[in-house]
């Protein structure tokens, strides 16, 4: 299994960031948002970032040594930045104080998990979810119902305990949960707009790739049939 860390920011870079967007650089604030405490929510975030994927990882090993099957291929650690958290919060008119962000944006620190067939989707989520200290907070399930335009994946927020030098913090993690195939097509997808911006050709090609997530989604599922008809012949 691969774990690839997306966008897990160092300090430095977080500071780097967060002066971009600072009106008066010699106070160091956004708002209310004083750097240091900001810094040091952003680097909840990373822990709870780590302690979700680590969880995950040895749910994955366990689950090898029980059912030899891996259901997870790889996962994706990732975190916010700054210039995207900031036009969020201006886009949602949500104050620039670091309690209703925390409040109002479940999103800064996240972690995608890339499974190999769509039951091991709800295999995952019912093996974290049953760690007891592992609080589901929201879900919505895109695979059961689809998106407009063919998006697939589950999206869980989940609240994990981090441990650091002056206690126990609790932070909020989202987990999406998808196929090879679903990831596939979502790339794309995600391609697809951000060339619409600059090629105005983009465009044209959605309701191809509308048609290809619900042909996607068929071939899944006849490999899932074949897969677990192969698991019960052992």
């Amino acid at each position: 299994m691969i774990i690839n860390q997306e966008n897990l920011l160092q300090a430095d870079e977080i500071k780097d960031q967060l002066k971009k967007e600072v009106v008066d650089e010699s106070r160091i604030k956004i708002g209310s948002l004083v750097f240091s405490n900001f810094l040091k929510y952003y680097q909840l975030c990373r822990s709870a970032v780590n302690e979700v994927s680590t969880r995950l990882d040895n749910l994955n090993t366990d689950f090898q040594l029980r059912y030899e099957h891996n259901p997870i291929n790889r996962i994706d650690e990732r975190i916010k930045n700054i210039h995207s958290l900031m036009h969020k919060v201006a886009r949602k008119g949500i104050p620039k104080d670091l309690d209703m962000i925390n409040r109002r944006i479940h999103d800064i620190a996240g972690v995608r998990v890339i499974v190999n067939y769509i039951d091991d989707v709800y295999l995952v989520r019912d093996a974290l979810l049953a760690q007891s200290d592992i609080k589901l907070i929201r879900t919505r399930d895109y695979i059961k119902h689809p998106k407009d335009n063919g998006y697939r994946s589950l999206h869980l927020v989940v609240s994990v305990p981090v441990f650091q030098t002056d206690g126990k913090k609790i932070a909020l993690v989202e987990v999406q949960i998808r196929t090879m195939g679903m990831d596939m097509w979502a790339s794309l997808d995600e391609k697809m707009h951000y060339q619409a911006v600059k090629n105005s050709q983009a465009g044209v090609h959605a309701p191809e790739l509308e048609k290809y997530a619900g042909e996607l989604n068929s071939i899944e599922r006849d490999m899932q049939t074949i897969f677990t008809e192969l698991g019960e012949t052992d």
